[in-house]
């Protein structure tokens, strides 16, 4: 028996709501299937979608999906199918996955195939859930067979960000530059406050010990500490015939 997604709700009701932004050089373009006219738009298509998923920095030639782009350019799949084979693809497990919590690795995927971020700590906290009881391949049907997937981009829509106030877009946010990552590669690296540093410090001093000198005490010689006699050979002494005036 399957866990059920734990229920969450939108920090703001505004999530729900359709933008009413003016259009400008941060609107994206729309990539849709039925648009393509040719081969060359359906090209720009595809390169659409591996930005989206991937991200424009890995966009590599060992990154491609040969079989998945011959059956899109003979539309024996949908855009949906495209975008379900590259998330489960090893790239993106091995770029992302792999490199991240189940908390991050949610957030990055529903601004990749959802277009949107995590309304709050809630939802991830629910998702990563299901890719812990039911696996990756599960987690990725559902986000892309999900109500608000159909309703945002059908079958034939390329994934975008739908809402853009602020920031980098979704698609140029490197997952390895992540917290969780840096520190797994840090850990031999110097950190702030950490107590190994101050341990790997303490043992690279190296401390020279305190030699003692022996002093052996039979034959020391004792100086003569009596006062000196005058040159007439007499010691000298105070007169006690002194004579005080009495009173």
């Amino acid at each position: 028996m399957s866990i059920p997604l734990l229920e969450y709700q939108p920090s703001s009701q505004n999530q729900r709501v359709a933008g009413y932004e003016v259009p400008g050089e941060d609107t994206p373009y729309i990539y849709r299937l039925e648009d393509c006219a040719d081969l060359t738009d359906i090209e720009q298509l595809i390169w659409a979608a591996y930005r989206q998923v991937f991200s424009e920095h890995v966009i590599l030639k060992s990154s491609r999906q040969v079989n998945l782009e011959s059956q899109l350019r003979n539309r024996a799949i949908t855009v949906r199918d495209f975008i379900r084979g590259l998330a489960k693809s090893d790239t993106y497990r091995r770029l992302v996955v792999e490199t991240n919590s189940n908390y991050r690795v949610v957030e990055l995927t529903l601004k990749r195939l959802l277009g949107r971020a995590p309304y709050n700590k809630d939802e991830e906290l629910a998702w990563s859930i299901k890719i812990a009881t039911l696996g990756w391949d599960t987690f990725i049907d559902t986000l892309l067979d999900s109500e608000e997937y159909d309703r945002s981009f059908g079958d034939n829509t390329v994934p975008y960000q739908r809402r853009r106030f602020k920031d980098r877009p979704f698609n140029l946010v490197t997952p390895r530059y992540g917290d969780y990552w840096r520190d797994k590669l840090e850990t031999d690296r110097y950190k702030w406050g950490a107590v190994a540093n101050f341990m790997d410090m303490a043992r690279s001093i190296k401390i020279k010990p305190t030699e003692f000198t022996v002093v052996k005490t039979d034959d020391i010689q004792i100086p003569d500490m009596t006062r000196e006699t005058v040159a007439s050979g007499t010691a000298a002494s105070i007169s006690s015939s002194s004579s005080f005036p009495l009173r």
